[in-house]
């Protein structure tokens, strides 16, 4: 007899929720007050308290302050988790998992996708239960998914029931409850209930399968989260595997994605591609020095239209493009100079550590 949507709900909820796990962000009460001294304040009426004294602070285990957290779910036996790269997106801070039976380990960032709200933990343990990976480029419109994680960085297991009520989503999406905002790309929407404390949380569809990772919900607006497709992650785990880091070509270029408005305002005689462009001051140029794209010959005031051979628009921007080069691949760039389209060749360069 077939299982009930009821039934067929709380199985695969009993199949994945021992693979989920809670990620605690701890950080030294000096670094903090050095760093990010803001945090620590609290508003008290008409003026802010400064930073309380450490031990009126909430603390992990191993002792430091603890500034935030976010959820996460084991895809090797052997311990290696996803998660959202904004959830250890701290290069100093002390990350601790928590695993559904209460086991508690410190955990490595092993990689952080530069391109993809998607990062890669480590923690010192065998034969762990896992989610198995699903297709994300085969989900469809109206399919039932579960988000699956710990609300609000506070409540463990908490899973809420929903559908895929969009594909190919593009937001610049407010990640964490300090505001921080990130542009996420290609996502998929879901009315399943996503907030900060589940980000990094699978998102899973009624066989048990991950098919995307909870990324970030829009406040103000009712049941509107978005997750990141679950194939970035594997390819970026197939990397992880195969160099020991994840491998992304990098172009050297600040731009902005043209539209009909931006056409006006730059009087340009196209309205889509990207327009390489500086941000602010000096230290932020449009063309950074020794990259691929200065090594090509691209300059400030160029509108890039197409990347080996695929246009650029909103809705396909440089980053997109860039996933489906290998590092090292000599591709053509087609830009618009002074009104005139050229063709120059770039070599697709490893992005930089540091950015």
């Amino acid at each position: 007899m077939p299982l009930s949507y009821e039934e067929q709900i709380i199985k695969t909820v009993q199949k994945v929720m021992p693979a989920v796990a809670s990620i605690i962000v701890g950080k030294e009460y000096h670094e903090l007050l050095r760093e990010r001294p803001h945090e620590l304040m609290v508003p008290h009426g008409n003026h802010i308290d400064p930073p309380p004294p450490e031990d009126e602070l909430p603390h992990t285990k191993g002792g430091k302050v603890r500034i935030g957290g976010g959820s996460g779910f084991v895809v090797d036996s052997e311990g290696l988790i996803l998660t959202n790269k904004h959830v250890v997106s701290d290069p100093t801070a002390e990350y601790m998992v928590t695993t559904a039976s209460e086991d508690t380990y410190s955990a490595r960032v092993l990689a952080r996708d530069p391109l993809n709200d998607v990062a890669i933990l480590k923690i010192e343990e065998k034969n762990l239960p896992t989610i198995p990976l699903g297709n994300s480029d085969a989900i469809l419109l109206g399919q039932s998914v579960l988000a699956v994680g710990t609300a609000l960085g506070e409540f463990q297991n908490t899973v809420s029931a929903g559908i895929v009520s969009g594909l190919s989503r593009f937001i610049t999406a407010m990640i964490d409850i300090e505001g921080h905002s990130e542009r996420l790309r290609g996502l998929i929407q879901t009315d399943a209930a996503i907030n900060p404390g589940n980000s990094g949380g699978p998102l899973v569809n009624l066989r048990g399968e991950a098919v995307g990772i909870n990324a970030a919900v829009i406040f103000g607006a009712q049941s509107i989260g978005f997750a990141i497709p679950i194939n970035k992650a594997k390819s970026d785990l197939v990397e992880l595997k195969k160099y020991g880091k994840i491998q992304r070509p990098f172009l050297g270029v600040r731009y902005l994605l043209l539209t009909p408005a931006l056409k006006r305002q730059f009087h340009l005689s196209v309205e889509r591609g990207a327009l390489v462009l500086r941000e602010g001051g000096p230290l932020r140029p449009a063309v950074l020095l020794h990259s691929a794209a200065h090594k090509a010959g691209i300059r400030e005031g160029d509108v890039l239209l197409e990347l080996n051979n695929t246009r650029v628009d909103e809705k396909m921007g440089i980053e997109d493009i860039l996933e489906k080069i290998s590092v090292g691949t000599k591709i053509p760039v087609k830009l618009l100079r002074d009104g005139r389209e050229k063709t120059i060749a770039l070599v697709a360069e490893e992005r930089p550590q540091q950015l």
